[in-house]
């Protein structure tokens, strides 16, 4: 078999949207001739624990883990947080107002740590993986990001040993939506942008997940890209159908103060005081963190009663979840990259094959998947007419009890599919 050494932050028994990707190549890879060996910290600071994904890790998976120093115990401490306590994702916040040691800890964290708190595991690990690669046989490095410390542990390897270096991004770097929310200094900002420029002139390819993130690559001369998206797995069979008895629509994963679908919320607002039924039935989950603008956005438009928030549900009963929805809710992040984002929840919410309901670009990537998968409908952040009028179509068939979808066109978006896309461009690398 070829090897490929894959780097990456987040792995199990850490859970969240972040370990999937690879996780999920990973457990296809062998039936490619492929075999992935895993480098990833042995004491990261999780988000969120997820044991179930430890199910889907191939058997005798070589798994190398080193100790990674981050700031995060000192941010903690100076803020009156707990060890324990898990931080939020791109700068969500649970409490109203940011305190000023918060502020600082920020600042520090943006012009101190660059790219990331993770910086310091880049020397330790390059080191390692330096002396691993000379006793291995590996024909491709892959690394993904963010963290984008990650990318540079590549960018060294490669200047070291020369070895075939794949670049993956998740997300954009200095191009993703709270960029600006860092409090970069000039000169902090020059580094994040040179450093952008470093990883992706010298990787022999980059792969990103979404047509527009690739093409924002391409305008700035960037060829050797190109896209594999996210997707989903086969979902475990279920002889029969646990539909929730009221109308309810769910939404996973966390949801930062970017993502927060005003219109929605009005119109939810609207159709609860015009429609009795639809107020006795109507049911809205938030599974995962949300920030608290979201939070007092649901209470201005005094939705508190329908709308319910729930913690972080593990993968395996979050499948399940989204196929007992009877719509499933998709929110891009109003930002100005909002046309390029494909966030995991959309594959893996053709894989139930419910209607789906997003808020977002209406010329965007999500917009093209749900038109030629025909999986549902999206809405730009402020129509209102025409959201309501669709609503009022969905509660009418969930109450005549045909509130189906007639998908098409998905099995490409099937992780096993991508990883094939990935192992030919794999060995093209070595050919």
């Amino acid at each position: 078999m070829h090897k490929v050494l894959i780097i990456t932050y987040y792995w199990p028994p850490y859970g969240g949207s972040a370990v999937l990707r690879w996780l999920k190549f990973t457990k296809y890879l062998r039936e490619f001739n492929w075999e992935p060996v895993i480098y990833t910290p042995l004491n990261p600071e999780p988000q969120v624990i997820d044991t179930s994904l430890l199910n889907d890790i191939p058997e005798n998976l070589t798994v190398i883990k080193s100790k990674i120093w981050e700031p995060y115990t000192i941010y903690k401490w100076l803020t009156g947080r707990k060890k324990s306590e898990k931080l939020g994702v791109a700068l969500m916040s649970e409490n109203k107002t940011r305190s000023v040691i918060s502020w600082i800890s920020l600042w520090i964290r943006s012009n101190f740590f660059i790219p990331d708190p993770r910086i310091s595991w880049v020397g330790p690990s390059v080191r390692l993986l330096k002396n691993y690669l000379h006793n291995n046989l590996v024909d491709v490095i892959i690394t993904t990001g963010p963290p984008h410390s990650m990318h540079l542990i590549g960018l060294k390897l490669k200047e070291l040993t020369n070895a075939k270096w794949l670049a993956d991004f998740r997300d954009p770097w200095t191009n993703i939506d709270f960029y600006k929310e860092l409090l970069l200094t000039k000169w902090s900002d020059r580094k994040h942008k040179q450093l952008e420029k470093n990883v992706l002139t010298h990787a022999d390819h980059i792969i990103t997940v979404s047509p527009s993130m690739t093409t924002e690559f391409q305008t700035m001369g960037i060829h050797n890209i190109s896209t594999i998206t996210n997707g989903f797995d086969t979902l475990p069979h279920r002889n029969s159908s646990r539909m929730e008895r009221g109308f309810t629509m769910m939404h996973l994963g966390s949801m930062p103060a970017s993502r927060n679908p005003v219109n929605l919320w009005k119109v939810l607002s609207e159709l609860i005081k015009e429609n009795h039924l639809f107020a006795d039935k109507l049911e809205v989950i938030l599974s995962d963190k949300t920030d608290i603008k979201i939070v007092e956005t649901i209470r201005h438009f005094d939705l508190d009663k329908h709308i319910k928030l729930h913690p972080y549900t593990p993968h395996e009963e979050a499948m399940q979840k989204i196929r007992d929805a009877h719509v499933l809710l998709l929110f891009v992040n109003n930002s100005p990259n909002a046309r390029g984002i494909l966030t995991n929840k959309l594959f893996e919410y053709l894989s139930a094959k419910r209607p789906i309901l997003a808020i977002g670009p209406e010329d965007g990537d999500v917009a093209m998947i749900l038109s030629e998968t025909h999986a549902g409908r999206i809405f730009d952040f402020k129509e209102h007419k025409a959201l309501k009028q669709h609503l009022l179509s969905l509660f009418d068939l969930y109450s005549h009890n045909r509130l189906q979808i007639s998908s098409k066109g998905i099995e490409k978006y099937h992780r096993k599919d991508l990883t094939g896309d990935l192992v030919r461009l794999l060995n093209r690398m070595i050919s």
